[in-house]
């Protein structure tokens, strides 16, 4: 155990003295904290839709947001028309697009070169009371011009089709369009507003995997490529060398990526008023779900990191640990791709079968805690399953550790090594 808390001692030291751990997680929590507080001194209501009062250089004035009729038209987007079918109404238009400003255009010619050049976002050519054309240059993902453009034809129509008939337009919408009060009593959990944060954890929780389970192996690999592992068995033992790592690393991530959340989360909760609630989606995460991600995602990491440890420990040159570890890499994507696959069906057969297995239940139970229906049973027995697989890979990486340690050369296959242990157990 005195081994175990030197070498433990030694890795933390590695990590917390090293320049570029420390500034890394510094500058990330700083920049978090930074983003975060930037509405209590910048003007950001166009963005969070939240009204603020933004001190300005001099003394006893407040900087007051810009008003007037030129900034709102240069914030409006330019669109044209070609009424081909005489079924255009403008103030429709001006009511389905609030912040777009219209122009007639004299051809389809004019108006795709307008287009074309950029002196206007799009355009329409209405080819009929039901049919028509639209140009864009470039058309994003979230355009949605299209939809809003055939709102009005409908509407188009059915003030013309009223007036032609003598109906009354305002009757017929009070009988065709109800309006309809919801009011929605979540009783258990919203798998809609849980979604992006549960995205957020898992994906977090793959890179600390990934990373420091890569950098234990390439640590591992170091000591043997320049002959020190040769000196640090004579004074302690193999397992208490790969402990040591593996534990420290779990410390050294668990408290950086502790630091960035936390001061990214405090940053949020101080500062969520005046971001009216926006990044809800991300950062607003209950108490029960951030304790789970910290208990399964630190077991899945020491799962993981003790198999990198033995992974590194069957090479000897650093440029041989993507090869060795590899296999352990693409359980880890296959795992990570599925989970969040399967976010969107939480109390589904296949999440609840991963909710259990050790490889992956460190991303899919917290995901169902957040998300779905999980009884308590569940939740003990897959930290059970999970906390009695990292002590059996932990027993079985230190095995591997024990026996690569001091072999040089070509790189160990793990089914060679395994098979190594079976006969000096015999």
């Amino acid at each position: 155990m005195k081994k175990f808390g030197i070498v433990l001692q030694y890795e933390l030291n590695e990590y917390f003295n090293n320049k570029g751990f420390v500034i890394f997680t510094v500058i990330l929590a700083l920049a978090g904290a930074v983003v975060l507080f930037l509405p209590r001194f910048i003007d950001m209501s166009g963005f969070t839709g939240v009204e603020t009062t933004v001190s300005s250089g001099q003394p006893g004035e407040d900087s007051q947001p810009e008003s007037g009729g030129q900034t709102e038209e240069q914030e409006k987007t330019s669109y044209l028309y070609l009424d081909l079918a005489g079924v255009v109404k403008e103030d429709v238009l001006i009511q389905m697009f609030p912040m777009g400003s219209w122009q007639k255009a004299e051809s389809e010619e004019a108006l795709t070169a307008a287009v074309t050049a950029g002196e206007a976002e799009a355009g329409f050519v209405v080819l009929g009371p039901s049919e028509y054309r639209y140009y864009v240059f470039n058309k994003g993902m979230s355009d949605s011009n299209t939809m809003m453009f055939s709102q009005a034809m409908k509407q188009f129509f059915r003030i013309d089709f009223c007036a032609a008939h003598g109906l009354d337009l305002n009757e017929i919408m009070t009988v065709v369009d109800v309006p309809v009060t919801v009011e929605e009593q979540v009783l258990n959990k919203d798998s809609t507003s849980n979604y992006w944060y549960c995205y957020f954890l898992v994906v977090i929780v793959f890179m600390l995997i990934v990373m420091y389970g890569q950098m234990i192996a390439v640590s591992v690999t170091n000591e043997k490529s320049n002959r020190a592992i040769e000196v640090l068995v004579t004074s302690t033992t193999p397992d208490s060398l790969l402990f040591g790592k593996v534990i420290a690393g779990a410390i050294g991530g668990l408290l950086q990526t502790g630091i960035i959340m936390g001061a990214i989360l405090l940053s949020y909760q101080v500062n969520r008023e005046l971001w009216g609630g926006m990044l809800d989606m991300f950062l607003h995460i209950p108490a029960d779900v951030l304790i789970s991600f910290a208990v399964f995602g630190m077991g899945g990491y020491l799962f993981y990191a003790f198999l990198y440890g033995a992974m590194g420990a069957l090479v000897s040159k650093t440029e041989d640990v993507s090869k060795s570890s590899g296999g352990l890499q693409v359980i880890i994507m296959v795992v990570y791709f599925f989970a969040l696959m399967q976010l969107m069906n939480v109390d589904g057969p296949i999440i609840k079968v991963l909710s259990f297995l050790p490889i992956s239940s460190y991303s899919t139970m917290f995901a169902r805690i957040a998300m779905g229906t999980v009884a308590p049973w569940e939740i003990a027995v897959s930290f059970l399953i999970l906390a009695v697989s990292i002590i059996g890979t932990g027993v079985l990486g230190a095995r591997l550790y024990r026996m690569g340690t001091l072999r040089y050369g070509n790189p160990v296959k793990l089914s060679a090594a395994l098979k190594g242990l079976r006969k000096s157990e015999q």
